[in-house]
């Protein structure tokens, strides 16, 4: 029941939250310049059929009025249609968005792997080549532009060593696609017993979540080494060491100490790279949402935009949720 109670107080901000995140993001993207209305008939098209359709999309409307219709419709499932696609945003996020959270979610696991051992050996080191390779790697996977290194790999593994696959799409383009059941080409290849479906998949995957892993490794590794390091220097530990516990306990306790933080940063860089993974999806053709919603800005679609908010903002609000637990099995004081 406590956590239930905990559960609710925290879903009782949701609807705000979001209507407030659709309500920024719509008056923002009207300010794009270009009309969609010309942008469809083309150059050519006469005023009366631009006035005609702008008439039909509502465009013709005070702004406040074309908000409050598109929230209407939002409220109903309704994301609008994509004159670029000519289909429902719905439908074509639905398609898209599990190819950004396959490549977003690999990408952080890759970075978790590599941040937190170093971030931890890096604190129990605090002299040597270890401590200085880490302080290294963190500056520089936090200078490193991921397009950039996105366009070194693809030279070095596909051009030069030619050991990586074309970065065109999710899988060749040579073979089926599988039976869409979750979304992930990995999971629903598997699923059907697909395996040359999944190796391919698998064999796309490797250089961009190298790209972002490698990157967002930086700041899970800085995040892990200075709480660790406040850690280890905290009086609770030395009493810990004087008291002759073993190395590992101690490096265990001060973990512990530091996972709320950890969890942090973790929360926050999902988040963060849901939109901005799009240009390691548009370096690697790999049509995912952020790609999708890109083309969108750039070719005055507002619908497939909003609704790339729309759905990246529910996301971040159910990882802030399951932050929030974690903290609350962490931490007995939010238990209060």
């Amino acid at each position: 029941m406590q956590i239930l109670r905990y559960i609710a107080r925290r879903l009782l901000f949701v609807i705000p939250q979001l209507i407030g995140i659709v309500a920024i993001s719509f008056f923002l993207i009207k300010l794009i310049p270009g009309d969609p209305a010309v942008l469809m008939l083309g150059p050519n098209a006469t005023a009366d059929a631009v006035a005609n359709l702008r008439s039909q999309m509502g465009l013709d409307q005070p702004l406040v009025n074309q908000f409050f219709i598109y929230l209407g419709n939002v409220a109903r499932g309704d994301l609008g249609m994509s004159w670029q696609t000519a289909n429902p945003v719905l439908t074509d996020l639905l398609q898209r968005f599990p190819a950004t959270l396959e490549l977003v979610t690999l990408s952080l696991l890759l970075a978790l792997a590599i941040g937190i051992p170093l971030g931890v050996a890096s604190s129990m080191h605090k002299r040597g080549a270890l401590r200085r390779f880490a302080d290294g790697y963190g500056l520089l996977a936090g200078a490193l532009p991921d397009f950039w290194l996105a366009l070194v790999l693809i030279f070095v593994f596909y051009s030069v060593l030619q050991i990586a696959p074309a970065p065109l799409g999710r899988f060749s383009f040579m073979l089926i696609p599988p039976e869409t059941i979750t979304g992930s080409v990995l999971i629903d290849s598997l699923i059907e017993g697909r395996f040359d479906v999944f190796w391919s998949a698998l064999g796309h995957l490797i250089l961009p979540v190298l790209t972002l892993g490698l990157v967002n490794a930086g700041p899970i590794l800085k995040i892990t080494q200075s709480t660790m390091d406040r850690a280890l220097s905290s009086d609770y530990i030395a009493f810990a060491r004087l008291s002759g516990l073993p190395r590992r306990t101690v490096r265990a306790q001060a973990f512990r100490a530091s996972l709320p933080n950890i969890i942090t940063i973790v929360s926050v860089l999902y988040s963060f790279l849901i939109g901005s993974a799009v240009l390691v999806e548009i370096v690697f053709g790999w049509g995912g949402a952020g790609q999708y919603a890109v083309a969108g800005v750039l070719n005055a679609d507002v619908n497939p935009v909003l609704g790339f908010v729309l759905f990246a903002a529910m996301l971040s609000l159910v990882v802030y949720l399951v932050v929030d637990l974690l903290y609350f099995a962490l931490d007995p004081r939010t238990r209060v």
